[in-house]
């Protein structure tokens, strides 16, 4: 079980990496726990939806 929790706060590290999220509240990532990350993650994710800057879908 633990190995599986830390997989995942490694994949949601990795991803924030890619958003150029490297800390959160001052602290490093790597600090954070799991709950932490995830509610980063989905803020993220809801703020930068892949649709919503290319213009790849576009009501008129």
């Amino acid at each position: 079980m633990r190995n599986t929790v830390e997989k995942r706060r490694e994949k949601l590290i990795n991803k924030l990496f890619v958003l150029n999220v490297f800390k959160i509240e001052g602290k490093q990532l790597y600090e954070l726990p799991l709950s932490i990350l995830e509610r980063e993650y989905r803020k993220y994710q809801a703020q930068y939806h892949p649709h919503g800057e290319f213009s790849s879908i576009r009501w008129t």
